[in-house]
């Protein structure tokens, strides 16, 4: 059975139910820290017109691997707090991660008169991300399994 969300059934104010104001405050700062860091990357390695959006493929495929590897290992160790993994996975991933950037940089691309580079970028995001996903899920498998097994990873908690 699946818990309830927060605001729908009052469970935010029940204490040790999981949700309610720490995850809503852990995602919001969670999303301020990707959104930051996602900008910073942008400024550093800013995308040029006409050419392939790097910063923002690279930002994509970087965040995929490491949601797909960090939910591999949450699953098995399923007793990390659960704002934790909100406010690392939808707020700090979430927001790092943009598929409306993709989506407007290949819009950009079409209408700059590129629009094979536009299908392009697009198709790579996608390959990639995916690509990046299972590389992570793996990674994670790896790096959970003592802890699948019942085991305690080696000493730590």
């Amino acid at each position: 059975m699946r818990a309830p969300l927060a605001g729908l059934t009052g469970t935010a104010s029940k204490p040790g139910s999981g949700y309610g104001w720490r995850v809503w405050t852990a995602v919001a700062a969670g999303g301020l820290l990707g959104t930051e860091l996602r900008y910073v990357l942008g400024l550093l390695v800013p995308d040029q017109p006409g050419d392939l959006p790097w910063a923002t493929l690279s930002i994509n495929v970087a965040g995929s691997f490491v949601l797909a590897a960090l939910t591999t290992i949450w699953i098995a160790r399923p007793h990390t707090a659960f704002w934790l993994r909100a406010a690392i996975g939808p707020g700090v991933l979430g927001s790092f991660t943009t598929f409306s950037a993709v989506v407007f940089s290949t819009d950009q691309l079409a209408r700059g008169g590129v629009p094979s580079l536009g299908l392009l970028y697009l198709g790579l995001s996608v390959v990639l991300g995916l690509a990046a996903a299972a590389a992570g899920w793996r990674t994670g498998k790896l790096l959970g399994a003592p802890y699948a097994l019942g085991g305690t990873g080696g000493g730590r908690p």
